[in-house]
């Protein structure tokens, strides 16, 4: 067995000696660049010849000419070490996080939660490279789009591995000033008269739920501006243009300062939306993968 290992090496080294000399275009310039004199690479051109039985190259006092065997010998040659090169990288790669990571992250909670945290994970794992994509558009991590994704809510069966990293509940707010000029809402039903900010993807007709005497029902809004995000609704909500029903990381910080105060909490259902991150799984899995997904769950839970 230490034979054929021995000599699976020395094929190995062989190959990129070959290769070297067809880059160069010479012995001499392949000897320099492995550190060998022209005789040593001349001698082990000779032999990969003498072992296939066939002429490679062709030598003249002015240039090598590469015959059709030895194109065949060089695309060969080329193939095998690009894939030692490969493997070597992607058993490095699992122990030592290294390489460009692609995150893809919805926009408000990209920005808010998990832009942050990347000076942080930069600092713990300097080799590597983070590229992050704020959309709200969904990427097929599986086609790879992306290296590991954040998903909010139920997540559709597929191949992929999720790892639960957070979740998020949901509040209705509003601005001291709003309330002051358009009252306190105190049951559910008092929103019909107020301005209730909405997102524009969820349906048609805007409905929001509540629980009361422990029995949980939905209730119709109105409003005169909606948005895709939980962030602009929130922002719209602390200058005082209306009410809205977003996720509490969306306005963590306007409910901290109380530019943002919560409305009808004893109505609240305690719905819960959970986080998850998503990645292609397995024994295969990058380093860098697994300690992104273990750096954000450890710090958005």
């Amino acid at each position: 067995m230490d034979a054929k290992l021995a000599a699976g090496a020395d094929r190995a080294r062989e190959m990129a000696l070959f290769v070297a000399v067809v880059d160069r275009g010479s012995f001499s310039g392949a000897g320099r660049l492995l550190d060998l004199s022209p005789s040593a690479v001349a001698r082990a051109i000779d032999r990969i010849e003498a072992r296939l039985g066939v002429r490679l190259l062709l030598r003249s006092t002015r240039a090598l000419t590469i015959t059709a065997e030895g194109q065949s010998y060089l695309q060969a040659a080329r193939r095998i070490l690009a894939d030692l090169d490969d493997a070597e990288q992607q058993i490095a790669d699992q122990g030592a996080p290294r390489g460009r990571l692609r995150v893809s992250a919805a926009l408000s909670h990209g920005r808010l939660c998990v832009v942050p945290l990347l000076g942080r994970f930069a600092a713990r794992h300097p080799h590597i490279l983070v590229d992050i994509a704020l959309t709200d558009t969904l990427v097929d991590v599986a086609a790879g789009q992306a290296d590991v994704a954040v998903r909010f809510g139920p997540l559709a069966d597929s191949s992929l591995t999720a790892r639960k990293i957070g979740e998020t509940g949901r509040v209705i707010v509003a601005s001291p000033d709003y309330l002051a000029r358009a009252g306190l809402p105190r049951v559910p039903e008092d929103l019909h008269r107020h301005n209730c900010l909405n997102f524009n993807f969820r349906r048609a007709e805007p409905v929001w739920p509540f629980c009361r005497a422990g029995k949980d029902f939905a209730m119709t809004v109105h409003g005169n501006i909606e948005a895709n995000n939980g962030e602009t609704l929130g922002q719209l909500a602390a200058i005082g243009v209306g009410i809205a029903r977003v996720g509490a990381f969306s306005v963590a910080s306007e409910l901290a300062d109380g530019r943002l105060v919560p409305v009808l909490e004893d109505f609240n259902p305690g719905d819960v939306e959970q986080i998850h991150a998503v990645f292609v799984g397995g024994a295969s899995t990058p380093a860098r993968v697994r300690v992104f997904v273990d750096f954000l769950a450890e710090h958005l839970r």
